[in-house]
């Protein structure tokens, strides 16, 4: 067996074994960096952010973080299980907190651990602002997108590795890599992180509906988003997010839908909440 093909097959043997279940999709997705691995190097990182910033403590807006995460956390735990995934979240380590920073961002890391920003707030504008953007972040942890996007960055390298063995000696190897880089980035690792993104949105908006805030405010939340942006973003193709209008579309179609899976766990009227 020539060295390309020993490449080739231990390539595809680490695919084939390093396999999970999205409980969301019931898809097979990559998991070359188990959670076992991934929750503990999270959880040392998450701290260290803890440790390097202002975190905002006793105050209402951090204790409504606080409150809208742990309503999050109880509806995945019933979606969940009601789905036959009972024990899923076993290895999670729930925390919230509130930094205050202008970034406009929040996020889930791998295992539970979420930040919010102060800057982030004034788009949210409300608790279900917050919520809408708290269950699209735990969604993307849920789903084990951490894990896959490790994943398929390391099968980029993998690839560019074996590229260069393949083709070593040859004049245009320099031409090649970087045709390979744009190619996997535009054609694989893009669309791979807007597909992420759509499904946390998808996943995002039941949580939130199921967690009693109304979902109709998640597509309120990206016009806010968009009109933030000041419309400046690069052409969806290029870029790791869908477009602002795309998201706004799919959230109007799926508030309908994430009305009627929270009336599957008793959930008719949401919750009133004002603005800040």
């Amino acid at each position: 067996m020539t060295l390309k093909r020993k490449i080739t097959a231990l390539f595809a043997t680490g695919l084939f074994l390093s396999c999970a279940t999205n409980p969301f999709t019931g898809k097979q997705t990559m998991a070359l960096v188990s959670n076992d691995q991934l929750f503990p190097t999270s959880f040392q990182q998450y701290n260290q952010v803890l440790s390097e910033s202002k975190v905002v403590t006793g105050t209402t807006q951090s204790e409504m973080i606080k409150r809208v995460g742990e309503r999050i956390a109880i509806a995945s735990e019933r979606w969940l299980n009601a789905n036959g995934h009972q024990g899923y979240l076993k290895d999670y380590q729930w925390e919230y907190n509130l930094i205050d920073d202008k970034t406009v961002n929040a996020w889930c890391m791998p295992g539970g651990k979420i930040v919010f920003y102060t800057g982030i707030l004034p788009i949210a504008k409300n608790e279900t602002g917050v919520a809408a953007i708290m269950g699209h972040e735990v969604a993307h942890a849920l789903a084990n997108h951490g894990q896959q996007r490790m994943s398929a960055g390391m099968l980029q390298q993998i690839g560019a590795i074996g590229l260069n063995v393949a083709l070593q000696n040859d004049e245009n190897l320099e031409l090649y890599n970087q045709a390979y880089g744009v190619g996997t980035t535009v054609g694989g690792m893009l669309p791979f992180s807007r597909a992420h993104e759509t499904e946390a949105d998808r996943i995002g908006v039941y949580l939130m509906a199921i967690a009693g805030y109304d979902p109709d405010e998640s597509w309120k939340l990206w016009e806010r988003m968009k009109a933030n942006s000041g419309g400046q973003a690069p052409p969806e193709m290029l870029s790791t997010h869908p477009s602002s209008d795309s998201r706004i579309a799919d959230l109007k179609t799926l508030a309908s839908k994430a009305k009627a899976e929270a009336k599957k766990f008793g959930v008719s009227s949401f919750r009133a909440t004002s603005d800040f």
